[in-house]
């Protein structure tokens, strides 16, 4: 009981999707997708497809950007001199 009372958001994070957080990334792009969307389609014929290829889009961009961070941290960082 003690324990759920020291509970500080910020300082003492919650585990409990520590292992699977990335995942949170397809809902997060395919909400971001739906208001992009019915924000700024002029019609809604193809709607749900161009939410579909949005969020594909995020998602992609998402990977590849971690891609290059990981290729730059891992690679082009050691090469730079110490002193």
């Amino acid at each position: 009981m003690t324990n759920l009372l020291a509970y500080i958001p910020f300082v003492d994070p919650i585990h409990a999707l520590q292992d699977w957080w990335y995942l949170l990334l397809i809902p997060l792009a395919f909400g971001i997708a739906v208001i992009y969307k019915a924000l700024r389609s002029p019609q809604f014929e193809h709607y749900w497809q161009n939410v579909l290829v949005m969020t594909g889009q995020i998602v992609a961009a998402m990977i590849a950007l971690a891609v290059v961070l990981i290729v730059a941290i891992q690679v082009l960082i050691p090469l730079i001199p110490v002193n």
